[in-house]
């Protein structure tokens, strides 16, 4: 698979340029970016779920997931909340800014096994962006899945991303469930955290896989919430963050036991999840 991490040297980064940035939340920017050769962008293979590491010169680089998908190749996306060091660094960057990518890394998930199933998507606040990418995914490929569910929620109207995208994935056939922590003015959706919201929509496990990402108390309230409707750990599938800081397995800093999130992950299903739980 084509990538751009240097087969001579995994850390050099490939130089590509901000070409636009979108003010998600008051606290998450979105980067679309462009490698700077042509023949690299276009050669750029990865798949949903896969990560890539960003890279501020001379301050340092983090790990963020690829959340275009890999069926709409004109840039590649990535969305930041600002953070730390390195996050508040992006976030003050300008399109038209150079910056430093190394990606494709990790695992994905497992689109072809995928196929026939009816897909149920549970996120919460940054967490649609690992979502998003598979979402978008199926929805170029939708004669391949069954219904699509999304259940995505956050503290505020204004915490939610991609929000200019909603009403095109709905019409793109996705049943889309928003939901809000408290009541706001102009708010006409969902009031109620993910986990409660999911309860009450209360999908049936019969031929369908969930996919959940969000803030790790949601994650873990949203697993039980799936166990309690009949969904088997081989059905649900999640994204582990750890920092990760070489991207290649080499540094050791994401390990989990033997396993290291940036190889073998961020990818996983509740079945890995169980097996890894007494390192965590």
């Amino acid at each position: 698979m084509p990538n751009v991490v240097s087969k001579n040297n995994p850390y050099l980064p490939q130089m590509g340029t901000i070409r636009e940035i979108i003010q998600e939340t008051p606290n998450i920017k979105t980067f679309r970016i462009v490698l700077d050769d042509p023949e690299q962008m276009a050669a750029f293979r990865f798949e949903p779920g896969q990560v890539g590491q960003l890279s501020v010169f001379g301050v340092g680089e983090s790990t963020f997931v690829i959340n275009s998908p890999p069926t709409r190749r004109e840039y590649l996306q990535f969305s930041v909340m600002k953070t730390g060091e390195v996050t508040r660094a992006l976030h003050r960057l300008c399109e038209g800014d150079p910056i430093g990518v190394r990606a494709p890394l990790g695992n994905s998930f497992p689109v072809e096994a995928l196929k026939g199933k009816d897909i149920l998507f549970v996120g919460g606040g940054i967490g649609m962006a690992p979502l998003r990418t598979l979402l978008l995914t199926m929805v170029d490929r939708r004669e391949e899945f069954g219904d699509i569910t999304v259940i995505y929620g956050a503290r505020s109207p204004q915490d939610l991303c991609y929000r200019y995208e909603f009403d095109q994935w709905r019409a793109a056939g996705v049943n889309l469930v928003l939901t809000v922590d408290r009541e706001f003015p102009g708010w006409e959706e969902r009031v109620g955290f993910v986990p409660t919201v999911l309860a009450e929509e209360a999908p049936s496990p019969y031929n369908r896989v969930a996919i959940t990402c969000g803030p790790p108390i949601m994650i873990k309230f949203v697993l039980a919430g799936l166990k309690e409707l009949g969904y088997e750990d081989d059905q649900i599938l999640t994204t582990l963050e750890r920092r990760m800081k070489c991207g290649i397995g080499l540094c050791g800093r994401c390990n989990i036991g033997d396993t290291y999130v940036c190889v073998d992950g961020p990818v996983f299903s509740n079945t890995q999840l169980r097996q890894m739980v007494s390192e965590l």
